[in-house]
């Protein structure tokens, strides 16, 4: 496979939402693709007293992010806004690896999901995220971006069904190939 992507959720919660579209688009991606979703779980809270040399979990995280070829960015909407783990982790990334490599998301070729329980579907996150990722110089696929609104009602025994959904994410996944190249 030539293309790799690397998912980063931006939920801890096991069975968040997020995390189970995450999982959508893993299954619908991989026989085009290497598809990996990054734990993020033990990245600890940026601070520039452990910055240098980072820790193990950020220098992990960098160097996967470093080596696909895009990063495909699963994102809750909390508040009208993406989640701090989120925020988090972008601060991470967007630090000088050292004197002599910049930062990872320069030029990175990104694709943004979310879903969520309420009404916008995540489109308020995204758009912030958009800000944010654009300041880093990211490569961000603003056509089409997916956002699902009112995840409660695609559970089934708890289980995210797509639904109606599916085709907006395999045209999504279809978009963010091609985007790739």
């Amino acid at each position: 496979m030539s293309k790799k992507i690397v998912a980063i959720v931006g939920s801890l919660r096991k069975d968040s939402f997020n995390r189970q579209l995450a999982m959508k688009a893993k299954e619908i991606t991989e026989s085009e693709a290497e598809f990996e979703i990054l734990d993020i779980s033990d990245i600890p809270l940026f601070n520039q007293d452990i910055e240098y040399p980072a820790p193990e979990a950020v220098k992990r995280v960098r160097d996967k992010v470093k080596a696909a070829d895009g990063v495909w960015i699963f994102t809750p909407e909390y508040n009208h806004y993406f989640p701090g783990v989120l925020k988090n982790l972008i601060d991470w990334l967007s630090r000088p690896i050292s004197s002599e490599e910049g930062q990872v998301l320069g030029n990175k070729k990104i694709a943004l999901s979310g879903i969520t329980p309420g009404m916008s579907g995540t489109a308020l996150s995204q758009d912030h995220l958009v800000v944010l990722l654009s300041f880093l110089d990211a490569k961000i696929m603003n056509v089409p971006r997916l956002t699902i609104p009112h995840a409660m009602n695609l559970l089934k025994d708890g289980k995210l069904e797509l639904g109606n959904s599916e085709k907006y994410l395999i045209r999504q996944k279809d978009a963010f190939l091609k985007f790739l190249d």
